[in-house]
């Protein structure tokens, strides 16, 4: 079963394709191109992509399940409290 990240991150928020192509600063094209996989996310825009949706590139890119692996658990709190 093939996933789509991308598409998955935007309607988990309820964003159209044209919404963050605007805010990319591309078109809604070039996106739906992203989003269906039918060409390849340049650098500069996955690096837009993981800021924009708050995640990692390797979570855009598949390589991991963990969408926020840089948000702090409680356990990683408390052990610095100590």
């Amino acid at each position: 079963m093939k996933m789509n990240r991308l598409r998955d991150l935007r309607e988990e928020r309820n964003l159209t394709q044209e919404k963050v192509a605007k805010a990319l600063g591309i078109g809604q094209a070039g996106y739906s191109k992203y989003e269906c996989e039918k060409i390849d996310i340049p650098t500069d825009i996955l690096l837009k992509l993981s800021d924009y949706y708050n995640t990692s590139i390797d979570y855009i890119l598949r390589r991991t399940n963990n969408k926020n692996p840089y948000k702090k658990s409680e356990k990683y709190d408390k052990i610095m409290s100590r």
